[in-house]
């Protein structure tokens, strides 16, 4: 079993290259029980994706685009989503335990009561997302991600550590961040600064911090007034 770690964060990774274990390819997400295992599910190009009450549990979906995706109650357990084209995604009341995002866009996302429990994201798009309620119950790296404009509110994201992120114009609202490791970000133009109380960062942010807030603050520097 592989691991993901930076700094003092580790998530493990699904096994999905274990002996014994065959992902069968299949030409849907969707089951009759409910419960889809040890799958492969690749390169389908769809108009809509709609996936309610559905247990996804060992599989790779890759190269997944849609026009649209509304995801509910879903429970995601080892799975790996790479190079998936989500954009405009809505997803809701949702609990995902060891999964993948990798090289994925997900831009315009809205998701909406999601736990996360050992989750990754690496190099993927963000940009213009909402996440509302998302809570971090344990370790998530966002690395190497771009999340310009993306909006966090009423959130949990005190076991999550964000890595060499693109966090322009970023706003975090009201939520949990205690611990929250920003370190390896430039933070100069963060948005909602006086929420993030208590989180981790590297002496040399604090000039960064210092430019965000006075930003939000719209402030007006006396050596820029004329004072004859």
């Amino acid at each position: 079993m592989g691991t993901r770690t930076i700094r003092r964060t580790s998530v493990p990774l699904p096994s999905l290259d274990e002996p014994g274990l065959y992902l069968s390819h299949v030409t849907s997400l969707e089951s009759s029980r409910g419960r889809v295992t040890e799958f492969h599910y690749g390169h389908a190009d769809l108009r809509a994706l709609d996936l309610a009450d559905t247990h996804l549990i060992d599989g790779r979906i890759t190269g997944l685009t849609t026009q649209r995706a509304r995801l509910e109650k879903l429970r995601v357990d080892s799975v790996e989503f790479t190079s998936c084209d989500l954009s405009s995604l809505r997803w809701s009341d949702s609990k995902l335990s060891r999964a993948v995002f990798r090289d994925c866009k997900l831009m315009g996302a809205t998701l909406e009561d999601i736990t996360l429990d050992n989750v990754l994201f690496e190099n993927c798009k963000l940009d213009y997302s909402t996440l509302t309620h998302v809570r971090a119950t344990g370790p998530m790296i966002v690395s190497q991600c771009s999340l310009r404009e993306t909006a966090f509110d009423a959130s949990d994201l005190s076991a999550a550590l964000f890595d060499d992120c693109d966090l322009r114009q970023a706003e975090f609202g009201r939520g949990k961040y205690r611990g929250l490791d920003l370190r390896g970000n430039n933070l100069s133009q963060l948005r909602g600064v006086a929420s993030l109380k208590q989180v981790i960062i590297d002496q040399t942010q604090t000039l960064q911090l210092a430019e965000a807030l006075a930003t939000e603050l719209d402030v007006t520097y006396g050596e820029d007034l004329d004072d004859k």
